[in-house]
């Protein structure tokens, strides 16, 4: 390439390099024109803000203050500032100054500025000057610190800035808060928050949080109706049911502000107070006295079911509560109220007591239909008057009752020789008789003036000085203890030696009675029986003795004899038929000699319980036909048939031989004595029950009835001679085997002896103690 060429695309060079350049030129001087003109409208706008800040500053009548590096200058509202600096009585309107002002009123104050100068931190609060407050607001921007000074004067003077009232409502313990028309809360204090569990109020907002659903349905109530309401909830705060009266009262503005009061105290007392009174309510209709209360309006405001049952009033009528007035007029014309001849007059007096505080003396009713009532009013502590109607009928007659049983008590212990008193578990003498009086030497007066039980033991002392006997009778008389209660009794002597006998005995009331009686005589009397006892039971057991020996000693002779008179009549021809009647004779009196005599002895045996049976089995058909033959040739004698009947299976008895046949001879003897000739004897047996019965029956003349109840007594006497002792003896035997005879009797009819004797050995042995091992 040339060098005109290179000079060519230098110079092309240089021209393309200088249009770029002016092309570059023209766009940036473009785009700083827009930057220029988007500046000056940010300047505009700016300026713009500035004045309607300005403008709202001073149309609210609030300074603006900024502060950087601790230097104030006044941003905006040099007239509020100026009304700053009037309230608080300073001397120039300086910006450094008011704030210089504001950090000397308190220390609080300086405090919370030197926190937003420092740290950013906002602040709220109120300064007193001498002519009104300035209310003063902090806050943080940028590097800025701005306060805004409102100048409080006048009736204003004293109402708190709203962040002020803010702060004193979080202060609050109790949840408060302002709603809007549908009842949501728009605004809350910390207890709200801390009671609906919302760490905020846009949280709470958020989510739906609330104190309590009636609560808001109640802040819309007021908001609908435009008036006051309030209702007592219960809800849980703090872990705890409690009781809030809630409040929700309109603004001006609109929304509603609700507050509440803590009632738990008050609602726990109405409530105990309710029950109270339920109980109080329950308890008089319990009862059996009737029990009205009249309000002060003299209304009746309460009655027990005993009232109205009382009078007989409709349940109806009382539920109307109807004056006191009235409920004596319906009594009065059912005469249900004591006669009065000035009813009117009767009524005021009535309904005058009501003026009266103090409590009226009980009065006494005398209905028309037999009843007496008690009536006792008094002030109710509600206001008002309580009256109390109890029918004291009863407990009139009860009284009356009383009054005679006590009389008729008096009267029968006067009655008695024996000296009574009777003393109270207090140790009061009760009653006492005219015995008593007279027994001690004492007198009603004197007992009336001792009237207890020491009093009464110094009356009697001197004449029975031991104080033993006193203090023991004492504690008989006043010890609380049931054991030493108990009945006592026993002998003692007085001082002029007479024997006394005393007892006492525990009443169901809890008294006591003590009784004395003047023994002497009895005692002398029963020493005296006693020897003369002793004196008979030594001759009774001399008579034994002597019958016992009478008895033996005449046994040999008889035997003598009865040996004799038979060797006589065995004779033969040496003896004339004359000579040998008079010895049968002999030998049959020597013979019933015996026999009595032997009957005697028998029976001094069994009074001195000295006869042994021997026991053995006894068949009975033997015993019966061998006590018929022993008295076949007898009974032949006397023209009399002896007939033995048994049956088959009447078997054994347990008994002694000897004594059996003793009992049956005796009873068949009898029986053939008393039957005339051409008579008949039956002797029998039979079983029955356990038991054998053996019979002697007879055809003869009977016992006359005045005789048979001392048949079987000793020493009736026979037609026949002999001491009278076989019957008795028979019933001695009979006994002694543990069985017992009876009689059958007619006058003309003959007569029936049947010997009810115990099967059984033990039974046997039961009747004679000795039998048994």
């Amino acid at each position: 390439m040339s060098e005109q060429d290179l000079i060519l695309a230098a110079a092309a060079g240089g021209v393309f390099l200088a249009l770029c350049a002016m092309a570059w030129t023209l766009h940036e001087r473009r785009r700083n024109d827009a930057r220029l003109f988007g500046l000056r409208r940010k300047v505009a706008e700016l300026e713009l803000a500035a004045e309607a800040a300005q403008a709202s500053a001073e149309a609210f009548d609030s300074a603006l203050l900024a502060v950087e590096e601790g230097r104030a200058f006044l941003a905006s509202g040099g007239e509020s500032l100026a009304a700053c600096v009037a309230v608080l009585g300073l001397a120039e309107t300086d910006p450094q100054g008011v704030v210089n002002a504001l950090m000397r009123a308190d220390p609080d104050h300086s405090r919370r500025l030197r926190a937003l100068f420092e740290r950013g931190e906002a602040c709220a609060f109120e300064v007193r000057g001498p002519r009104g407050a300035v209310a003063v607001e902090g806050r943080a921007a940028g590097a800025l610190a701005w306060l805004r000074l409102s100048a409080v004067a006048g009736e204003d003077a004293g109402l708190p800035t709203a962040p002020r009232f803010a702060a004193f409502l979080d202060a609050r313990a109790l949840p408060a808060w302002i709603a809007a028309a549908d009842g949501s809360p728009v605004w809350a204090n910390d207890a709200w928050l801390a009671a609906a569990g919302a760490a905020g109020m846009d949280e709470a907002v958020a989510r739906g949080f609330t104190f309590d659903k009636a609560a808001d349905a109640l802040a819309a109530e007021a908001a609908n109706l435009g008036a006051r309401r309030e209702i007592v909830r219960w809800s849980t705060l703090g872990g705890r049911r409690r009781a809030f009266r809630i409040a929700a009262e309109p603004l001006e503005g609109g929304g509603v502000g609700v507050w509440t009061e803590d009632v738990t105290e008050t609602e726990e007392l109405r409530e105990i107070l309710k029950r109270h009174v339920a109980a109080h309510d329950e308890t008089l209709n319990h009862i059996a006295d009737a029990v009205a209360i009249f309000g002060e309006g003299k209304k009746l405001i309460f009655h027990n079911t005993a009232f109205a049952e009382l009078w007989g009033l409709e349940p109806a009528w009382l539920a109307e509560h109807p004056s006191h007035g009235e409920v004596l007029d319906r009594l009065r014309q059912r005469r249900r109220l004591p006669e009065t001849a000035d009813y009117a007059k009767w009524k005021a007096a009535e309904l005058n007591r009501y003026e009266d505080t103090s409590a009226a003396p009980d009065d006494l009713w005398s209905l028309p239909d037999g009843r007496t009532l008690r009536v006792v009013r008094q002030p109710h502590p509600m206001g008002g008057m309580l009256v109390l109607f109890s029918d004291i009928t009863g407990e009139l007659k009860l009284k009356a009752q009383y009054n005679a049983l006590i009389q008729v008590q008096q009267a029968t212990l006067d009655k008695l020789n024996d000296a009574v008193a009777v003393f109270g578990s207090d140790g009061r003498l009760r009653l006492h008789n005219e015995a008593f009086e007279r027994f001690w030497n004492v007198t009603g007066a004197q007992l009336d003036v001792a009237h207890d039980f020491e009093g009464v033991v110094e009356l009697c002392v001197p004449r029975l000085h031991d104080m033993n006997f006193w203090r023991e009778l004492k504690g008989r008389v006043a010890d609380t203890d049931p054991q030493a209660r108990t009945p006592i009794s026993g002998e003692t002597k007085t001082s002029d030696s007479k024997i006394i006998v005393y007892q006492t005995r525990p009443l169901p009331d809890g008294a006591t009675l003590i009784a004395f009686a003047d023994v002497t005589d009895a005692r002398k009397l029963e020493r005296a029986l006693a020897d003369r006892s002793a004196a008979l039971a030594e001759a009774e057991r001399l008579k034994r003795d002597f019958v016992g020996n009478v008895s033996y000693e005449l046994r040999t002779p008889l035997t003598t004899i009865i040996g004799y008179s038979e060797l006589l009549e065995r004779s033969g021809e040496n003896l004339s038929e004359r000579g040998r009647g008079h010895a049968a004779a002999v030998r049959a009196a020597a013979t019933q000699l015996a026999r009595s005599i032997d009957d005697v002895l028998d029976m001094a045996q069994i009074d001195a319980d000295e006869m042994a049976l021997d026991l053995e089995d006894v068949r009975v058909a033997e015993l019966l036909e061998d006590a018929a033959r022993r008295w076949a040739r007898e009974a032949e004698a006397a023209g009399v048939a002896v007939q033995v009947e048994h049956a088959q299976d009447v078997g054994l008895i347990r008994g002694d031989t000897r004594r059996l046949a003793q009992i049956l001879d005796h009873l068949v003897e009898n029986a053939v004595r008393q039957t005339p000739p051409d008579g008949k004897v039956t002797i029998s047996a039979r079983r029955a029950l356990g038991e054998i019965q053996l019979q002697v029956s007879d055809t003869g003349r009977g016992i006359p009835f005045h005789v048979q109840a001392h048949i079987f007594d000793r020493f009736i006497g026979r037609e026949r001679g002999g001491p009278g002792l076989g019957l008795a003896l028979v019933k001695a035997l009979v006994e002694l085997h543990g069985g017992w005879v009876a009689l059958e009797s007619e006058p003309g009819a003959g007569a029936t002896f049947t010997c009810h004797l115990p099967e059984a050995a033990q039974e046997a042995a039961a009747g004679q103690p000795e039998l048994s091992f």
